[in-house]
């Protein structure tokens, strides 16, 4: 039962939980405003290959960072000795399972761009997390999930054809966030990714202002426009708030753009009904 708890921490729960929660209720969303239930087959077969692919770019990227982390992080699953490298792997490799076996039903534009998102995920943990291009697999993959959504539930791809206009820079500031939360252990294994390359302070300014200008800006045009509502007004605001209250930290930062994520892109969703 050890390895229970070490198997979890694999696929990254928190973060893993935020994409999936997010996916899974612009999923709906969009499948009620097309006319059809909110939990459809196809939402459901969406939602779970999402859940593959971040099963498998987590446990990956835990395998691909074994040996730094048995220097810098001997809490991580594996260095812990809760989770052996070949567990990681098969466990990464099922992820990847799963959401083939999910997107074949939907089609090809929803397989290819799931595989394309996991893909990019992939390059980021093999090859571009110590680099200062770090944040490119970011935008590709973020900017590619309101599309692969989209493709999923069967909606035309240019309901959501914006949103990567704003899902980019929100993207790019998570990845500032996530890794400034290892700045340290990061500095001292020579890793020279974006954060590393902008420096401590500058990293955390640009990642909070990203961010909560993404809000800002989101909400201002769909408030010009007549498109807010009662409900998405509150999950706006609500999203805004939690992006403010981490200005106190990296951890809180990171914390108030996970639960944002969620927040805004149900908001977005609503408000472009």
């Amino acid at each position: 039962m050890r390895a229970v708890p070490g198997i979890l921490r694999l696929i990254h729960p928190a973060p893993t939980a935020a994409v999936v929660t997010l996916s899974g209720a612009l999923a709906a969303i969009l499948s009620a405003q097309a006319g059809e239930p909110p939990l459809t087959g196809r939402v459901v077969l969406t939602i779970l290959a999402v859940l593959g692919s971040q099963v498998l770019t987590g446990a990956l990227n835990d395998w691909a960072d074994r040996d730094r982390d048995r220097d810098a992080q001997r809490s991580k699953p594996i260095p812990a000795g809760e989770a052996t490298p070949r567990a990681a792997l098969a466990l990464a490799a099922a992820g990847g399972a799963l959401q083939l076996i999910a997107s074949v039903p939907l089609g090809v534009p929803a397989l290819l761009l799931g595989a394309t998102a996991s893909a990019s995920a992939a390059t980021y943990n093999l090859w571009l997390s110590r680099s200062p291009l770090s944040v490119l697999p970011y935008l590709v993959s973020f900017g590619l999930l309101p599309l692969w959504v989209a493709a999923g539930v069967g909606v035309p791809l240019e309901r959501v054809a914006a949103a990567p206009l704003l899902v980019g820079p929100f993207a790019a500031s998570a990845h500032l966030a996530n890794t400034l939360r290892d700045f340290d252990a990061d500095a001292r294994l020579g890793s020279r990714n974006l954060a590393q390359t902008l420096g401590r302070r500058p990293a955390f300014a640009l990642a909070w202002t990203m961010a909560a200008g993404v809000g800002v800006v989101a909400g201002a045009g769909l408030a010009l426009t007549d498109r807010l509502e009662t409900g998405g007004t509150i999950l706006g605001l609500a999203g805004l708030i939690a992006v403010a209250q981490g200005i106190a930290g990296t951890q809180r930062l990171w914390v108030g753009m996970l639960a944002a994520a969620v927040c805004w892109t149900a908001a977005w969703a609503l408000a472009t009904g």
